[in-house]
């Protein structure tokens, strides 16, 4: 790693990159609360993905301490709320288009991780519930530590996930697992997760730092513009039909044989 100082520290989250630019590094760092997440935070981790420069090829997402995050900091719905925010239970009771556009305001933090030109990896210990289990999700890739669990708890408090997480879990483990973990708000545990296709790894926990940058350098290995053309086809793929998935396929490697070719633009 550089020793740079942070491009961003602040409200429990802080951005690093390696000295070549191409690895970041977006840590939860409140691990006294383990990682527990509030509105400051979401905006700290949207600003994050702002900031990224446009050399960085790889995000490694991790959470300080015993949890990658136990999830929403439950003081969002007491009357006071957070300093300086309003409660929950506030915004509940205001217009409705105003609820709808600070939801969305929330899910800033959770989208840019999904950018074709980036793969972003979340590593994974301890317990990831709830908001925590929906930014995991928010990522292409989880290597998780043994002591790793994920929850969904948001249906048994009479909430439902809302923080972009639903679409990429019903995509890895199907509608009837997913709607089982939702519902249920069972633990999944780390050997469970890599067998229903949740995470890609389990490791010893001791050994997750080195797993996740032995990922990176093998991410980092291909091309650039071969990496993020794949990913945009494995996304689509997940939208188009055949015939527009193929077309896709055709164009992409157009640019990519143009390219090899000296020929691109």
């Amino acid at each position: 790693m550089s020793d740079a100082p942070p491009l961003l520290e602040r409200d429990g989250v802080r951005l690093t990159l390696d000295a070549a630019g191409t690895v970041a590094r977006v840590a939860l760092c409140n691990p006294a609360k383990r990682n527990a997440q509030s509105p400051a935070l979401w905006r700290a981790l949207a600003e994050a993905g702002r900031l990224l420069p446009g050399t960085v090829r790889v995000v490694v997402l991790t959470g300080e301490g015993v949890s990658f995050s136990a999830g929403l900091d439950r003081q969002a719905f007491t009357p006071d709320g957070f300093d300086g925010e309003p409660s929950f239970l506030d915004l509940a009771r205001g217009p409705r288009p105003e609820l709808d556009r600070t939801i969305a305001g929330y899910q800033e933090a959770f989208t840019w991780w999904r950018r074709t030109d980036l793969v972003t990896v979340a590593a994974v210990q301890g317990h990831a519930i709830g908001a925590g289990f929906q930014l995991a999700l928010a990522c292409d890739l989880r290597v998780c530590a043994d002591d790793a669990q994920f929850a969904m708890r948001e249906t048994s408090l009479g909430l439902v996930p809302d923080l972009t997480g639903t679409k990429p879990l019903t995509e890895l483990v199907g509608y009837g697992r997913a709607l089982e973990i939702c519902v249920t708000g069972r633990f999944v545990h780390a050997e469970e997760a890599v067998r229903i296709g949740l995470a890609n790894l389990v490791v010893p926990a001791a050994e997750l730092a080195a797993a996740v940058d032995d990922l990176v350098a093998a991410l980092l290995a291909p091309p650039r513009s071969a990496v993020n053309e794949t990913k945009a086809l494995l996304r689509s793929a997940l939208v188009h039909d055949e015939p527009a998935q193929y077309a896709a396929e055709r164009a992409a490697q157009g640019r990519r044989l143009q390219d090899l070719a000296g020929l691109g633009e």
